[in-house]
């Protein structure tokens, strides 16, 4: 540290006692990080049952890279450390026909894949977004090793591209046979719905229009002849099972608007190059698509009526009923205040609405659309708000008329895992369902279709980790559907794992509390959790606070919250994680905080409703409300100080903040923000701002409100952003110059959105942050 900047910190601190972002702070972030990067063992427990179905072995991953054997037997719930590895540790690994992600944790290992086809296959790692990434190919009676982690997820495909499986790398080294005899998933006792036929023949798409082959035919029957490149049939068009009718989209292309940006620095040339894709933005015209139905025997299309469907977002969910009576589709109408569930009779084409949702605000399709066919009792399960919370409901099919709603309550269904046709019971996972509980956490739980029987399946004091996928496979059910293993945590909780019953959800055992001393020992802190009212004075409000590990309770610390408002979730983390980015920021003298306020998901619908139209109140009077009541309870946060930083949404969020709350933040980064709804990305913003464009867009745009800014901005963006259009963030620019405000601009050359997360800008932030909420300037340093 140089002389001048040790003369600033003195003087900053002098008779104040405020925290510094000094050149020791820099430091120690950066160590920080490395640390963060230290495993937190035994937070991983994979089982691998045996034939009784009754026991099984898991490895722990330990420190020096030791493993730790462990057999479990279900009925007794007794848990033994096992002297050698189990007899049946590198039998081949079996394959699975369902692709699903890699899960992060597990021990170093080996993945040994034979190939025992007669062709070349090739090889892939399916990674934690269940993303497939090419790891070459393998030839035919070959096998070939690959350094991987237990829980990692690999797969082949032939020449064609056909899936031949995927095998989940277990914590020793082991074999998998590609070509080998694929697993069927592990299924609750009592089955599922019952089989559906397959048809007799398939139909396809030529030259914009659908053709036809049945087995039995020579040649393919053109059934349709309407179809052009700009309204052209689509996909794969559906046979019905009897095979008399087929069913086909029809879609109006949408317009094109194409972005162009300005490449300043390519790679392949020293001039600047023209870079352009298609971007619809909100109220564009979007493509128009329909259902055709055709008799296939004799070759003529029947009329549809569109009255019902008319002005589509979309149509989904096409699929024929298992009689062959008629097929249905989910119709979302542009504006996304109606769903309907439509069928249409095969014979005739008429339309009959099965199911009809509306909302004055809007219906989040998005994150909340789920329905369920069981075409042997004509019923339907259908998810809905429309009680002011998240919940099932069933319908008769038939008669269109709600026989019962199955949950309900002052909670949310957060997802469907599995419908049991046979014992009439659906498994689903749910939040605050336990009052006492914070109200985001995931649970477990199992109804019968009547809205009887509930069962809560899971009780720990934290959020369990579910998966990625839309079944039952992220809580590691027994082969037989008896017993599961679940895991929980909590920002201030490493992982803690158990065995429990599938009947009743009864706790058998406790299998491993998470060892995170490679953290603690370093004295990084927990995340403080806490909640406080918000702006009615009555709804309870959650974030986090993150402290730097040299905390001084004698000391007062400026506060940055790190803001994401974007209705589709909610972004406070309920889970045992790094927090890199406010953990980096804290260390340098500051407290971070995180915090859901009104407008964000999975709480009550009027609690949703807030975002309607209204992006631009990004919950601000319910964070103001949080953070003067954290001050309250914790007076080492200077609310004096106070910064805010986020990208795209947060982005918009961010500047917002300055522009409509400038008395209470002080300074904000912004990157890559979505700053006017017109400009940005259609689906995302109809969503919630609504169609057609009215004035409320330009009365959330914050180039509209430029001229209100007050304190310290910094803007970046990157200038080939292909998710926000860049030009938002210049249009902000011109707006605030044509204000005479002032600002700080970085322009990430060749970057993508996000861009505020390279290394380089996210110290220029940290920087940005120290010198505007502490008074030091670490160019000095």
């Amino acid at each position: 540290m140089n002389f001048v900047y040790a003369i600033i910190v003195c003087l900053a601190g002098a008779g104040a006692a405020f925290a510094q972002g000094s050149a020791a702070d820099y430091q120690r972030s950066s160590d920080i990080s490395k640390i963060l990067d230290r495993p937190v063992y035994r937070s991983h427990v994979e089982p691998h049952w045996d034939a009784s179905g009754s026991s099984f072995w898991y490895v722990n991953q330990l420190a020096n890279e030791q493993q730790e054997f462990v057999s479990v037997n279900a009925l007794s719930g007794e848990r033994k450390v096992m002297k050698t590895p189990p007899p049946d540790a590198n039998k081949p690994i079996q394959g699975v026909l369902q692709k699903h992600p890699s899960v992060n944790g597990g021990a170093k290992t080996t993945i040994i894949l034979k190939n025992t086809t007669q062709k070349e296959v090739r090889v892939f790692w399916v990674d934690t977004k269940s993303a497939s990434k090419p790891y070459g190919s393998i030839k035919p009676a070959q096998a070939v090793s690959f350094q991987t982690y237990a829980g990692h997820v690999w797969s082949a495909e032939d020449e064609t591209g056909r899936s031949l499986g995927y095998w989940e790398a277990k914590p020793v080294q082991a074999e998998a046979r590609v070509g080998e005899p694929l697993a069927s998933p592990p299924q609750v006792s009592g089955g599922s719905e019952a089989d559906r036929p397959s048809p007799p023949f398939k139909a396809s798409v030529r030259d914009f229009n659908v053709w036809v082959k049945k087995s039995d035919a020579a040649e393919q029957t053109q059934l349709s002849t309407s179809g052009n490149k700009d309204d052209s049939f689509e996909g794969s068009p559906l046979v019905s099972f009897d095979g008399k009718h087929v069913v086909a989209i029809q879609r109006i292309r949408a317009q094109e608007h194409p972005v162009h940006m300005v490449s300043s620095s390519p790679k392949d040339q020293i001039e600047p190059a023209l870079v352009t894709h298609n971007y619809l933005k909100a109220g564009d015209q979007i493509s128009k698509p329909r259902p055709r139905l055709f008799d296939v025997f004799q070759n003529k299309s029947i009329p549809v009526a569109e009255d019902l469907f008319s002005n589509p977002w979309d149509i989904t969910r096409l699929e024929w009923a298992s009689d062959s009576s008629f097929f249905r589709f989910l119709y979302n109408e542009r504006g996304h205040q109606k769903l309907r569930v439509l069928a249409v009779d095969a014979a005739t084409g008429a339309v009959r609405t099965v199911v009809e949702e509306s909302s004055p605000t809007f219906i989040d399709y998005s994150q909340k659309t789920y329905l369920h066919w069981a075409d042997k009792t004509d019923e339907l399960v259908w998810m809905s708000e429309r009680d002011g919370w998240n919940h099932l409901w069933l319908y008769n099919t038939r008669t269109g008329s709600v026989k019962n709603q199955i949950t309900s309550g002052p909670w949310v269904v957060r997802k469907v895992c599995h419908v049991d046709e046979k014992k009439r019971q659906i498994w689903f996972e749910c939040s605050g369902i336990h009052p006492k509980q914070d109200p985001y956490y995931v649970h477990l739980a199992r109804i019968n279709f009547d809205g009887t029987g509930l069962k809560v399946l899971t009780d720990g004091d934290g959020t369990y980790a579910t998966g990625k996928g839309s079944g039952l496979e992220g809580w590691r059910l027994s082969p037989d559907g008896r017993w599961f293993v679940a895991t929980y945590s909590r920002v201030d909780l490493p992982p803690v794992t158990e065995l429990r019953r599938s009947e009743d959800g009864a706790l058998v055992c406790e299998l491993e509390r998470a060892d995170a001393s490679e953290w603690t020992s370093k004295q990084i802190r927990m995340p403080t959790r806490f909640s406080a009212k918000g702006r009615d004075g009555s709804t309870e409000i959650y974030g986090v606070l993150i402290a730097p590990t040299n905390f001084d309770p004698s000391k007062k610390y400026p506060v940055i919250e790190n803001i994401y408002a974007g209705p589709h979730g909610a972004f406070v983390p309920k889970q045992w994680g790094a927090l890199r980015n406010e953990r980096m920021l804290a260390e340098l003298g500051f407290i971070v905080v995180r915090i859901d306020g009104m407008g964000t998901n999975w709480r009550s619908r009027a609690f949703h409703d807030v975002a309607w139209k209204n992006l631009k109140d990004a919950g601000f009077p319910d964070r103001i409300a949080w953070l003067t009541a954290a001050a309250g309870r914790y007076p080492q946060l200077d609310l004096a100080r106070v910064g805010i930083f986020g990208g795209s949404a947060g982005g918009q969020n961010a500047l917002a903040a300055l522009l409509h709350h400038g008395d209470f933040y002080k300074a904000a980064a912004a990157d890559c923000g979505c700053h006017d709804n017109r400009m940005d990305k259609i689906w995302w913003n109809e969503a919630w701002m609504g169609w057609p464009v009215g004035p409320e867009y330009a009365d959330n745009s914050n180039v509209t409100h430029a001229a209100n800014l007050q304190g310290k901005l910094l803007l970046t963006v990157g200038e080939l952003d292909r998710n926000v259009d860049p030009a938002s963030t210049m249009q902000v620019v011109k707006a605030l110059i044509t204000a005479d405000k002032d600002f700080e601009l970085i322009v990430a050359p060749g970057a993508d959105h996000g861009a505020g997360e390279l290394p380089y800008l996210a110290r220029r932030r940290a920087d940005f942050f120290v010198r505007h909420l502490m008074g030091v300037d670490p160019r000095w340093n």
